[in-house]
């Protein structure tokens, strides 16, 4: 049995307090050796995720797990960072759980791994992805002008404009996820030093 499995079944070692305020360092040593054990589960926790878009149309031209590779596809061959790609991976993973906000979800699982611009991007795509729909369904394309204020304003335009909205092809040739793995493991070894810093505030 692994450590996830351990943590699910009850199996590891517990802490012994009803509350926390009478937690002792015994039992937050016991906590913290699981949380670090459990926290390099992550990316395969989010790959798991990931695989729930597939087949997931939505009434789009490509299911959403397509349109995650194809986004990160075209980063990649366009000669991306692997943490630009990871970001253009994920940045809809929060579909299925934030049907209203699911780039919130998406800048949430990778904010401690990815600069604050990647992260920016991946958190507001949502609005500049609009420009290109929004008129559409009675809303305003010119909602992302609000942020243009933003230094990142132009790198999440480009974003959106090079790699999201051009990912719906059905033609295109995506790599698959198998080839995305090892760079979403690489990003997610380690969180930032900024991330731990915040952290452990």
């Amino acid at each position: 049995m692994d450590v996830d499995q351990d943590i699910a079944h009850g199996a590891a070692e517990r802490a012994k307090f009803r509350e926390m305020k009478d937690g002792t360092a015994q039992d937050w040593a016991v906590i913290g050796g699981q949380y670090r054990a459990f926290a390099k589960g992550l990316p395969d926790r989010v790959l798991t995720h990931l695989k729930i878009l597939d087949g997931d149309f939505g009434g789009f031209p490509v299911h959403r797990l397509e349109h995650s590779l194809q986004t990160a596809t075209r980063a990649h061959r366009d000669g991306r960072g692997e943490d630009y790609v990871v970001m253009a991976l994920l940045h809809d993973i929060g579909d299925t759980l934030g049907s209203y906000n699911h780039p919130d979800v998406a800048a949430a699982i990778i904010k401690p791994f990815v600069s604050e611009e990647l992260h920016w991007i991946c958190q507001h795509h949502g609005a500049f992805q609009g420009y290109y729909f929004w008129h559409y369904i009675g809303m305003d394309k010119d909602a992302r002008d609000e942020f243009r204020g933003s230094p990142y304003f132009d790198a999440c335009a480009e974003f959106c404009e090079k790699y999201d909205q051009a990912a719906f092809d059905p033609d295109y040739d995506s790599e698959p996820l198998e080839f995305f793995e090892p760079m979403v493991r690489r990003v997610m070894a380690k969180p930032l030093p900024a991330a731990m810093s915040v952290a452990a505030e």
